[in-house]
């Protein structure tokens, strides 16, 4: 190994010991318990020294789990509190669907409000007669406030990216809205005009109206530098949330803030730069780079094409044929997308990657691969930031997605690679493919409209596969090895993160 290879080896694995050591050292001073109360997954979060007597129950947003929540559960039980988290319905490690999905909203919410309930049972169990805190995220946000209505069990809510259906001047008690700044203006606007109900006139951000004693005090924030994720590992989403509680509840302790993004970012750092070395490890299989090689003349037109007409075939065709919330969708998207390719391939006589050498040479490289994506990134992504090990039908789940991914990735690394392959090309394909599935989301809006949500991390996923595909590439100069792995990472996450419906 050259000693470029090694010093970049040390400086990645300094930085993932240094990351992973820094989240962990955060859970000191906590307890943490892991229970299931019924068939829900739930973690208990208690401070190790004095604590205020006080329970906040934290709910999570659609498509995330309860790890996702960790920040403000670790935050609040650094202040005394006893922290309670979850898994709803369909979601991360909790087995039962969400019934409903988005096809009957009514449904999915009888079925998500039948868990808060449960989970808020057992909240007072820990809280010794005393008034709890509810806290939520987006979809979650909007359940909580729904179920705190007329509560007086409920001291304070807490809601972060909220929509705020059904709010009113004096319920819920003691409401708190925190918006991310750089959320959509719908979002910004719905805190300031919750808020604005209890101030005679326009509300002004960071001002509390209304009274405790009465439980109808009101505030909004927006968090600074924050959109719809980074809300929740804000400083001020966590630390005005422990402030607003303690002002309810008439508390004054304070702790450390699980402010993890920039531990988060030098753990996945690390972890990315290492496969930079790595790749080196991996057979050259072809001395000659395979791949149709194509200059932006004849690409530009193979790579558009199924971005326009994928949404225009799926628009109408039906595609529930999977128990997994929009999966069904871009599993076929992926399908018909990648048919789309290999025939603008196969027009314009440019081969595909049925017509290379061997396909026994790259399956070892790309199962290498797929394992340093779902083991290498996939455990700190399960331990630190949301649910990525797969649990009971997810793991049915898998296979299917794989065929579908794969048939697309390896389509388009055949499209992207060779000698010859235009520079840029790589990136306009994955655009063309990120335009593809807002186009779908613009002809079906009612149906598709979480993908909006989706999308911000699949680019994240191209991102992170392009450069390691990359890599890859140029070591092996085969494009199936990068594809087969691609598919596999990104077939495993939908998998075991999209919420299960039934």
């Amino acid at each position: 190994m050259k000693k470029t290879h090694i010093f970049i080896s040390l400086i990645a694995m300094l930085a993932i010991f240094v990351g992973a050591w820094r989240l962990l050292e955060a859970r000191g001073g906590v307890d943490i318990e892991k229970t299931l109360v019924g068939e829900i997954p739930t973690t208990i979060f208690r401070p190790s020294g004095p604590s205020n007597g006080q329970v906040a129950l934290i709910a999570h947003g659609f498509a995330g789990s309860q790890q996702l929540m960790q920040p403000m559960a670790m935050t609040l039980a650094h202040s005394g509190y006893t922290a309670v988290t979850f898994d709803f319905a369909g979601h991360g490690r909790n087995a039962r669907p969400m019934r409903g999905g988005v096809k009957d909203m009514q449904e999915s919410t009888r079925t998500l409000m039948a868990e808060i309930e449960q989970i808020n049972a057992f909240a007072h169990s820990l809280s010794s007669g005393n008034p709890i805190a509810l806290v939520g995220h987006s979809m979650a946000a909007d359940l909580i406030t729904q179920y705190a209505m007329d509560r007086t069990d409920i001291g304070a809510v807490a809601a972060l990216s909220v929509f705020g259906t059904g709010i009113t001047r004096t319920q819920p008690r003691n409401l708190i809205v925190i918006t991310g700044a750089w959320e959509p203006a719908m979002l910004t606007e719905a805190a300031a005009r919750i808020a604005g109900l209890a101030a005679d006139g326009p509300a002004r951000e960071r001002v509390t109206y209304g009274d405790f004693l009465q439980g109808t005090a009101r505030r909004y924030v927006l968090a600074e530098g924050a959109e719809h994720i980074g809300v929740i590992y804000s400083r001020d989403g966590l630390t005005q949330t422990r402030d607003w509680l303690n002002s309810a509840f008439g508390q004054t302790m304070t702790g450390a803030i699980d402010i993890r993004g920039k531990w988060l970012a030098l753990l996945f750092a690390g972890l990315l730069a290492l496969a930079w070395p790595l790749s080196k490890a991996l057979p050259v299989l072809s001395a000659e780079p395979l791949g149709a090689g194509l200059r932006w003349r004849r690409l530009a037109p193979i790579a558009l094409a199924p971005a326009i007409l994928t949404p225009l075939i799926l628009w109408r065709a039906p595609t529930d044929f999977l128990p997994i919330l929009l999966g069904d969708y871009l599993a076929m998207h992926f399908v018909v997308y990648g048919l789309l390719t290999a025939g603008g391939l196969w027009l314009t006589s440019h081969g595909s990657p049925k017509d290379s050498s061997d396909w026994r040479k790259p399956l070892a490289p790309a199962i290498a691969l797929a394992a340093y994506y779902i083991m290498g990134l996939g455990a700190p992504i399960d331990a630190f930031v949301t649910s990525f090990m797969p649990s009971s039908v997810r793991w049915l789940l898998i296979a299917p997605m794989f065929i579908a991914t794969a048939l697309y990735f390896l389509c388009d690394e055949w499209l992207t690679r060779g000698q010859s392959a235009a520079r840029g090309g790589y990136a306009f394909s994955k655009l063309c493919f990120i335009g593809s599935l807002l186009g779908a989301v613009a002809l079906n809006p009612e149906r598709l409209f979480f993908l909006i949500i989706i999308v911000p991390v699949i680019i994240i996923f191209f991102l992170v596969y392009g450069l390691i595909s990359r890599w890859t590439y140029e070591r092996t100069g085969d494009p199936r090895v990068a594809a087969l792995g691609n598919a596999a990472g990104l077939a495993w996450a939908i998998a075991v993160t999209f919420p299960i419906v039934g």
